[in-house]
């Protein structure tokens, strides 16, 4: 046990985390060297590499010079937090990696205040030292500054320091040290991250962090033996949130190298491994030898801030693109995805066909959606709210996120300007050393829906914006609806030319020629504070008299393409997403023209 080592790598999102990964199995020649290794290996599902995040916390070791290093690959994004949080729990220490040019960023508070809540002492990994804006010294002092704000104790703010290179695939101790591969960061890992202290002679006890689904074996959990011994085929008793104490049986082991999942018939204390046979079984919970049961401390999950309603699609093109409609079937995807992801929550309404959904954040909730449609599926979604809370005087707190900015100088005024009509509140502002600015706010999670896109509008695409949850304040008072009114469909058909050249003086438009659209679904953004009802599918009327240029060619400008987020952010209280296998389109909750007016 003395030669095994179990490392969790934490960051903010984009500071080099799986690309590191990727280095470390190649240079140990854990993968095979006839075996391709594909840029990000440890991103396996599509969403991961699309949109280059790490979504699900994963498992691999590596074996190299006689020790065998368990690595936790954790997601950067904050609405991914509750992932980081179980894994954490099964390690002996973190790889705090830190960008050499952004430095620590709200994800790395957020990672780091967890790990030293657990008493873990990080090792930290100034990564992307060959930027050539790079500041490591700078960085350096920074990351001990954040330390001492989290009140860290001694030994843990005397914490190792290697600088590296994830992409150019070196590490080194010190700056000036020449290096052409990652020893210096493998030696640390082995010198640095102490040793299980786990008993493998006691009586069973196995906790359980994060699950996975596999087709042949069912579900998979994946978590940390604490102490003794497992073998296929042994009976245990699994102990759940609520107390209850259910008996099952072993049915597959496995363990990680590489990038492979590896069958294994023993595994022991002090090991990262997935067991297999243990229906229903949920993250935090323990498995224990029938006869000592003893389960170790429930792991806490942060509550959800964000939710929508989920509902079937009861559009009139229901059921032309998608495979699974009904609201039977959208329950149980939400069922099984319960299963494994825990940071979320789903309430039934007082209507059978929709669903609250809750999770930690839009981007939390959107890769839910995002994967539902891509599986087949249709629905509907609502804007997303925040949840509020009461404090034990009856007090209104809602959610508050950490914003961190950075932009160019002549549009910091702007994103003031905007972020305080939000509600938001300047703590910090910094002046880098490219003359760009760093601003920090405290903004309600409310504020920022459907600001991002404004925000790269305002910056002229080169802002870049970092949140994080910060926690629950007083509730900061109303805030004012800044879009503009929408443009509507009359009626069902398909828009033609000639009509949208006239309404695209009117606003932006959603659609374009030849596209089928019904009574009631949003085409565009209106230019004046007011919705209006229009009609994009009027033909031209044909006679027999030709003014002179009147049959010149109609150019119409490129429709706005909404992608999911966009959507999601872009629609008011009154209206709904429809999610479609093909298509997303935006549509008034109540179609009924003469109705809506009504209500």
């Amino acid at each position: 046990m003395t030669n095994i080592r179990n490392i969790a790598i934490v960051a903010h999102v984009d500071h080099g985390k799986t690309t590191l990964i990727d280095e470390l199995l190649k240079q140990s020649q854990t993968v095979s060297g006839h075996r391709e290794l594909a840029e990000r290996a440890m991103d396996s599902n599509d969403l991961e590499k699309e949109r280059g995040i790490t979504i699900v916390a994963k498992c691999t070791a590596i074996d190299w010079e006689g020790y065998r290093i368990n690595i936790i690959d954790t997601p950067g994004h904050a609405d991914f937090g509750g992932e980081v949080e179980r894994v954490l729990k099964l390690v002996d220490s973190v790889l705090l990696l830190v960008d050499s040019f952004e430095g620590p960023m709200p994800q790395t508070k957020f990672v780091l205040r967890k790990s030293l809540e657990l008493g873990l002492r990080p090792v930290v990994v100034i990564n992307k030292i060959d930027r050539p804006n790079g500041r490591p010294d700078k960085v350096l002092d920074m990351v001990f500054d954040l330390f001492g704000d989290l009140e860290a104790d001694d030994e843990q703010l005397d914490f190792p320091v290697v600088y590296a290179s994830g992409l150019g695939g070196f590490a080194k101790k010190e700056l000036e040290d020449e290096s052409s591969d990652m020893r210096p960061l493998l030696e640390a890992i082995i010198e640095h991250v102490p040793p299980p202290k786990d008993d493998p002679e006691g009586p069973l006890q196995m906790q359980v962090a994060t699950l996975k689904y596999d087709e042949y074996v069912g579900r998979v959990a994946i978590g940390r033996v604490f102490r003794g011994t497992m073998r296929i085929g042994d009976r245990v008793v699994r102990s759940q949130r609520d107390g209850e104490q259910i008996s099952a049986r072993i049915t597959k082991l496995f363990g990680f190298k590489g990038l492979d999942r590896v069958d294994r018939e023993e595994v022991s204390a002090g090991d990262i491994v997935a067991v297999a046979g243990l229906e229903g079984i949920l993250p935090g919970e323990t498995i224990c030898a029938p006869d000592h049961v003893d389960p170790l401390p429930m792991i806490a999950i942060d509550e959800p801030t964000v939710s929508m309603v989920l509902m079937i699609n009861n559009s009139p093109f229901a059921g032309l693109e998608g495979k699974y409609l009904t609201s039977r079937q959208i329950r149980e995807r939400l069922d099984r995805e319960l299963e494994q992801n825990v940071a979320l929550k789903v309430e039934t309404t007082e209507r059978a066909e929709a669903f609250v959904v809750s999770g930690r954040g839009e981007l939390h909730l959107s890769v839910l959606i995002e994967q539902m449609r891509r599986e087949g599926f249709e629905m509907q979604v609502s804007q997303p709210q925040v949840i509020y809370r009461e404090d034990e005087n009856g007090k209104k707190l809602e959610p508050i996120e950490e914003v961190i900015v950075e932009t160019e100088q002549d549009y910091a005024g702007t994103v003031i300007q905007k972020l305080s009509e939000r509600k938001g509140e300047l703590v910090r502002l910094d002046m880098n050393s490219d003359n760009t600015q760093r601003l920090e706010f405290r903004v309600p999670s409310r504020g920022l829906f459907g600001y991002r896109s404004e925000f790269l509008t305002d910056t002229r695409g080169t802002g870049i914006m970092y949140t994080n949850f910060a926690g629950y304040e007083p509730y900061r008072g109303e805030l004012q609806s800044s879009r503009n009114g929408v443009m509507i469909a009359l009626e069902k058909g398909d828009t033609t030319t000639y009509a949208l050249h006239n309404l695209q003086e009117r606003g932006t438009l959603f659609v374009e020629a030849a596209e089928p659209v019904y009574g009631g679904q949003i085409i565009g953004l209106h230019s004046r504070d007011n919705d209006l009802v229009v009609n994009p599918n009027k033909k031209k009327q044909l006679s027999n008299v030709r003014a002179s240029g009147s049959d010149d060619a109609l150019v119409l400008s490129p429709k706005v393409q909404m992608t999911l987020e966009k959507a999601i952010e872009f629609i008011e209280a009154d209206e709904y997403v429809e999610i479609t296998p093909s298509s997303i389109r935006l549509r008034k909750a109540e179609l009924n023209h003469s109705l809506r007016k009504r209500k």
